[in-house]
């Protein structure tokens, strides 16, 4: 590989020098592969490659189709989608990872294959019959329905990890199981025919909501970001970071944060997003002056965040608007804006003030890309802001996805290193299948968990038991609320990740929230969509909470540095994704919901100062070195001003005021380390 060759041979070869830490394609593909079960793909060659290239390419076109002229039935458009999914995966995806997987297709992976294909033909094909019978099932509906619950969760496992496939594997043992559970975890319990049905012949369980936003918004929007990465806008995002951040102090950690804010808007995984920007980033860190595990560190907590920065939140978002119901993507989308704001004003400060703690300025400018050339190229962001605009206007959320496509082909036409031709857009529609089936997976595993909940009542159940094992006290409940959430989504991509935290979590906090309401009120919009969101920012901050930090870990894989220590590092950097969640609950003006401009820009104000005072006592540093004291007093005072109320807003603006005095009449004068070319 190219980044193990010789000083000599890589100079005349015009390569990095290898103390550039230079990260080759294989080097990227082994770490993904390693960290991110979606990238854990066979290498195929032959006459298969071609059937799964075309069956790639249908699935794209098929989804297509009933994007552009209107979806079939709710039974099998759900059934073909998954079907693609299924069979397509045990094709690409071996069962196991050894290396001489990798490269052919087994006997047994075709007739899985072949079976994906059967069972997702039965409701095509028997649809008027299965409707008749309105919910008696026969012989043949129950092989077709045990075939389809193992089909789901084999390729689950494949392509997404083992751990949704335990939780939804235990999910349909609870179903089974129930009159054995004690306390309130008891229920009556399901037979096969009950639980086989739930799970395949109605739309509660691996037909259920999950895979019809799969089916439908998601697909679409994985579509658009396939042709996105195609004009090379991952490329343009770094050298745009770079241009606008590279030169200020600490300057390649904080074009790890610009550059993975803006991966964020078209990558659904933590992990890709670690590795595409991070194989670019950490190694400038490293150069600059900054550990092996803070530079890893910085790129897991950016990529991460990259996950709730609106407008895409990791598809996450779309699946938002059918559980809560009642709500447009925009509104989840608007009350996204400020926690994810928050979330990367504390990563930037962080940095900068470990930039400044151990003295280190930006890139030289012998190393700073050419601003107007960068600026040239600016065209590229225009199908994102546009998918924005549609979206603000109230264009349909696949209909502004298509429009966002349509605009990506056109764009790219500006300049002749970003034009897409004809072999592009077939290759575009190919990867974001490709994108597509994780996800398809993801839901349908999901769906059988939604499945039982609904069933069983354990939602319901864990609800109230949560809130009993805290005494009703809202913090206690928010805090094992955000213990389950953060475990349930270890290892889960993000979509599956929301499904299982906002079923099973989100619950108790709405239950808590609602307790004084008559039994059977509606849910205000405030309390479902502080709920759910503060469910889905601790699955997501899974990802860097060790043991279990996979965006962590892959970021130690490029950087070098000692993985649970990366995960330490990154968790203190997004301290803000532990604090902020609490806040909104709290007190709901962070989600711009029933509150007026002046409120709001006094919120904004008060929560980013908090965000100051917190950065520099974690860190240790402001204009000096903090001691110990300092340090809690200076986190205190952040975490009162980010609580939007009157009195904590005083009390915190008072005391950051006497700092920040005391800061810089005693600041350290030192000068900082320039960079060496």
């Amino acid at each position: 590989m190219s980044d193990k060759l010789p000083p000599e041979e890589r100079e005349q070869q015009k390569l990095p020098p290898e103390d550039e830490s230079y990260i080759s394609e294989e080097k990227q593909k082994e770490i993904l592969q390693k960290y991110d079960p979606e990238s854990n793909t066979r290498d195929l060659s032959g006459m298969i490659k071609h059937v799964v290239f075309f069956g790639l390419l249908a699935f794209s076109l098929f989804q297509l189709y009933t994007a552009i002229f209107g979806q079939y039935t709710a039974y099998i458009q759900r059934s073909v989608h998954l079907g693609f999914a299924l069979s397509l995966i045990f094709l690409l995806f071996p069962a196991r990872k050894r290396k001489g997987a990798r490269h052919k297709v087994a006997w047994y992976d075709y007739i899985l294959a072949l079976l994906s294909i059967g069972v997702a033909a039965y409701w095509p094909i028997m649809y008027d019959d299965l409707v008749f019978r309105l919910g008696r099932v026969t012989e043949l509906d129950l092989i077709v329905g045990i075939l389809a619950i193992l089909l789901t969760l084999e390729a689950t496992r494949r392509a997404v990890g083992m751990p949704i496939t335990v939780i939804a594997s235990l999910f349909l043992a609870y179903a089974f199981f129930g009159p054995y559970f004690p306390g309130f975890l008891r229920h009556r319990g399901q037979d096969l025919d009950a639980v086989i049905q739930l799970m395949f012949f109605t739309t509660d369980g691996i037909l259920g909501t999950p895979l019809s936003v799969s089916a439908t918004f998601i697909f679409t929007f994985l579509l658009f970001g396939a042709f996105l990465v195609k004009t090379g806008v991952g490329q343009y995002f770094n050298d745009l970071a770079v241009s606008l951040a590279g030169h200020l102090t600490g300057g390649p950690a904080k074009v790890a944060i610009f550059s993975s804010a803006l991966q964020g808007t078209i990558s659904g995984s933590s992990v890709a997003n670690v590795v595409t920007s991070g194989s670019y980033t950490i190694p400038m860190m490293k150069k600059l002056g900054y550990k092996k595990e803070f530079a890893g560190g910085v790129e897991a907590a950016a990529s991460t965040g990259g996950q709730l920065m609106p407008p895409i939140m990791g598809a996450a978002a779309f699946l938002m608007v059918e559980f809560i119901g009642g709500v447009t993507y925009w509104e989840i989308a608007k009350a996204a804006a400020i926690p994810a704001l928050l979330y990367f004003t504390g990563v930037w400060i962080m940095t900068h003030f470990e930039a400044k703690r151990i003295g280190l300025k930006g890139l030289p400018p012998e190393e700073m890309p050419d601003r107007k050339e960068v600026l040239k190229k600016i065209y590229l962001l225009l199908p994102i802001i546009a998918i924005i605009v549609f979206l603000l206007i109230g264009i349909p959320t696949m209909q502004a996805a298509l429009y966002g496509i349509l605009l990506t082909i056109f764009v790219s036409a500006f300049n002749k290193e970003t034009r897409l031709n004809f072999k592009d857009i077939i290759l575009a529609l190919v990867d974001g299948a490709r994108t597509a089936l994780a996800v398809a997976a993801a839901t349908a595993a999901a769906g059988i968990i939604v499945g039982v909940v609904v069933k069983t009542g354990l939602g319901l159940s864990l609800a109230n038991g949560l809130v009993s094992a805290s005494g009703g006290n809202i913090l206690l409940t928010l805090f094992f609320t955000m213990l389950a959430a953060i475990v349930l989504g270890m290892g889960s991509p993000t979509t599956a990740n929301y499904v299982i935290t906002s079923t099973i979590a989100a619950p108790a906090i709405i239950t808590l929230l609602m307790i004084d309401e008559p039994v059977g009120a509606a849910v205000p919009l405030v309390v479902a969509l502080s709920a759910h969101l503060f469910v889905f920012y601790f699955g997501i901050i899974a990802d860097i909470t060790p043991p279990v930090a996979l965006a962590a870990f892959a970021a130690s894989g490029i950087s070098g540095g000692e993985p649970i220590r990366t995960g330490f590092i990154a968790a203190k950097l997004a301290a803000a994704a532990f604090i902020i969640p609490y806040m909104f609950v709290l007190s709901p003006a962070l989600l711009m919901i029933d509150t007026t401009w002046l409120e709001l820009i006094w919120v904004l104000i008060t929560a980013l100062t908090g965000m100051v005072a917190i950065g520099a006592g974690l860190i240790g540093y402001w204009y000096r070195k903090l001691n110990w004291f300092e340090r809690i007093i200076t986190f205190a005072t952040g975490l009162a001003l980010i609580y939007p109320e009157g009195l904590t807003d005083t009390i915190g603006a008072i005391s950051f005021i006497i700092l920040f005095g005391i800061q810089w009449l005693a600041r350290d004068k030192k000068p900082a380390k320039t960079v060496e070319a």
